[in-house]
């Protein structure tokens, strides 16, 4: 893995929007949080929808980083604390279900990200990788999210969605905004209070490094 780009806010910025906004910039790092369909319940669901649309109409785009920021403060951190108090199935508390989504991850490493640090959590899943170029961030998610469905659904004898449709992503600022990244990741299981066994964690040397 090269030198590591972070978030020039001078460069071309790609923007997209599904359910949430998605800020792209070719060759960056991210952070990216997917999670199961039932992970937060729908009363929740529902009063973070409302708060957000209403801070979206007084909030237009472009933002400022300072912005960026307050989003991801307000809505953001409140679906990683519902994330971590274990609502839903959590099947990925399963080994078996758990490794298929890891090894989905770290597939095509070298190819088309640069994976610095995953975890498999019951019931949500964070990456820190650098996006290749040619290689659109919808793209790169829906690759994790569709094969595992398909061979999940089929060791539960279930069917259907498995995934929450849209992810959280964010384009790493700068080097402490970096560090702060992984160490969430790899504090993550323990801020959960999971035990050895429920959660898959993976960290390159480059992460290993970051104390």
């Amino acid at each position: 893995m090269g030198a590591l780009r972070f978030f020039n806010p001078y460069g071309e910025i790609r923007f997209t929007v599904n359910r949430l906004p998605h800020w792209q910039q070719q060759g960056a790092v991210y952070f990216v949080t997917f999670r199961l369909a039932d992970a937060i319940p729908q009363r929740l669901r529902d009063q973070w929808e409302s708060e957000r649309e209403t801070w979206l109409r007084l909030h237009l785009e472009p933002w400022s980083a300072e912005t960026e920021l307050e989003y991801h403060k307000r809505f953001s951190v409140a679906v990683e604390r519902w994330l971590d108090a274990g609502h839903g199935s959590c099947i990925l508390r399963r080994r078996d279900c758990a490794k298929v989504v890891a090894e989905a991850l770290s597939h095509f490493d070298g190819e088309r990200i640069g994976l610095i640090s995953c975890v498999v959590m019951p019931n949500h899943v964070h990456v820190l990788f650098v996006q290749h170029a040619e290689w659109p961030l919808e793209k790169i998610v829906r690759s994790w999210k569709s094969f595992p469905a398909r061979r999940i659904n089929s060791l539960l004898g279930g069917s259907g969605s498995l995934w929450q449709p849209d992810y959280f992503d964010r384009l790493v600022r700068d080097g402490k905004h970096f560090a702060n990244c992984v160490r969430y990741i790899r504090r993550n299981p323990a801020k959960a209070r999971l035990r050895s066994g429920e959660y898959i964690l993976y960290e390159c040397e480059l992460a290993r490094r970051i104390e």
